[in-house]
């Protein structure tokens, strides 16, 4: 158990004007140096990239073994895992980084203003895909490890880092290397720190302390053996694509609410600090409906925008299939039809009891003649970290020095799978600082960082040093 006390006595906590200046320094350096590594294609999905994710792997890796840190290059199924440390310190904390170097494809290129790896810099911003996800916010804490490094010659605390190339592909080498045996002692850390989400806004730091999780199904629907001729079989057969339609229906009220039995029995209701919290920050419906280009917003009733994104779950379809889809018409009752949908959970929902809770609710509201296939794809829960946590103080500090503002606490509706595996595998919460902006346009054409929220980033990563080994076990 870790409680938050005073700094350790000397150099190492108490004064780091050198390490800043060093990396006041440094800045030239560091931009060259994100440059470098955004240049290089690291496109995991698809295969002729691959000699490319490769050498990303090398360079970070290089990075590590010229500041002296023991690195190990780890062979998967799939793309290298990048695992260096630095040495133990007593009495303080063990962090451990996780990142990754592989990045999103860059199509459709045509929309590209500048090359997708000829980093460009307009405007303070640097365009390049892979510039906020996540390359440049991995480098942060490379960058702010160095300027410790290099003006002390150690860090306050051990540093473990984690860095892989196929996150953008289901991190399937790093699932299987955390199964292995001697992995959990080797990640052995307090605290883990990812920087690979957002500020709420511009100016704006946060700390995003919840996630919420996800249950991803594909449903499949059979009905005649072949597709029928609508006007001649149509109201002696059931349709599947109109059986379709009414099953999806039904798992959701007019309000909003999930139908499956048991779906709200776990769910982690908001605290009325954080209710409160969330009514504080700067955010208008009007500028949010403005933004998405919609007219009107919908959600579950007695709750604000923000909760509904945030904390509370939520039911979506994402495609559809079935029938005639060709110009013009054709009258053709379909043999087949399908869907793919999902649940977004909030922390203490379970994927597999929810799986199990809507297979039994959508069987018994299959119509004569409709056969059902349901195929639980994915799922992950979803977490939160105590607001009271040591390592938020911590954090909140370190951020506030290195932007110049404090940071507001928020929630993500998206997932990010690999804290929750964390959480399971190694029993430990994660930070999340992002440093980036919302309209980074991640997995988009003319993805971007704002420059000057690089180098904050790695101030405030130094800071966190810092903060986190004034922490004693």
């Amino acid at each position: 158990m870790l409680s938050p006390i005073g700094g350790r006595k000397g150099q190492g906590c108490e004064n780091m004007d050198d390490v800043l200046k060093y990396l006041d320094a440094d800045r030239d350096q560091c931009q060259r140096d994100l440059c470098e590594l955004l240049a290089i294609p690291s496109v995991a999905a698809d295969s002729k990239y691959h000699p490319d994710v490769r050498r990303a792997a090398s360079w970070v890796a290089g990075q590590f073994q010229s500041l002296g840190l023991k690195t190990e290059q780890i062979e998967t199924i799939g793309q290298p895992l990048i695992y260096a440390e630095s040495p133990a310190v007593a009495g303080a904390p063990t962090v451990l980084v996780y990142g990754h170097y592989d990045v999103q494809p860059a199509d459709p290129l045509n929309e590209w203003i500048s090359p997708p790896f000829e980093p460009t810099i307009r405007a303070g911003n640097i365009y390049a895909r892979g510039a906020t996800d996540d390359k440049g916010q991995m480098l942060t804490h490379v960058l702010s490890a160095r300027g410790w490094l290099k003006s002390r010659g150690e860090l306050p605390l051990q540093i473990k880092f984690l860095i892989e190339g196929e996150e953008e592909v289901g991190s399937k080498g790093l699932y299987d290397f955390l199964k292995q045996p001697g992995a959990s002692e080797k990640l052995k850390a307090d605290i883990v720190v990812i920087s690979d989400t957002s500020q709420f806004g511009p100016g704006q730091p946060a700390i995003t302390y919840g996630l919420r999780g996800i249950a991803y199904f594909e449903i499949r629907l059979s009905g005649p053996k072949q597709d029928l001729h609508s006007g001649t079989f149509g109201g002696a057969v059931t349709n599947p694509l109109n059986a379709l339609n009414s099953l999806l229906h039904s798992l959701r009220d007019a309000d909003g609410r999930v139908q499956v039995p048991g779906f709200y029995d776990d769910v982690l209701p908001l605290t009325t600090r954080e209710r409160e919290q969330f009514a504080a920050l700067p955010f208008s419906d009007a500028a949010f409906q403005e933004q998405l280009g919609v007219e009107g917003l919908f959600g579950e009733t007695d709750f604000t925008t923000l909760e509904r994104r945030w904390a509370r779950p939520t039911y979506d379809v994402h495609g559809l299939w079935g029938g005639y889809q060709g110009e013009g018409g054709k009258t053709v009752l379909p043999a087949k039809s399908g869907a793919k949908f999902s649940f977004r959970l909030v922390p203490n929902q379970d994927p597999q009891k929810i799986a199990a809770s809507l297979e039994k609710f959508l069987k018994e509201r299959l119509p004569p003649g409709i056969t059902m296939e349901l195929i639980y794809m994915s799922g992950a829960p979803g977490c939160v970290v105590p607001l009271d946590s040591p390592y938020v103080a911590a954090a909140e500090k370190a951020i506030e020095g290195g932007f110049g503002r404090r940071p507001v606490f928020i929630r993500e509706g998206g997932s990010i799978p690999i804290v929750t595996n964390f959480k399971q595998q190694l029993g430990i919460d994660t930070l999340l600082l992002g440093w980036g902006l919302d309209d980074d346009n991640t997995h988009s054409p003319n993805e971007k960082f704002c420059l000057a929220d690089f180098h904050r980033g790695i101030r405030a990563s130094a800071r966190l040093w810092q903060e986190l080994a004034s922490i004693k076990k």
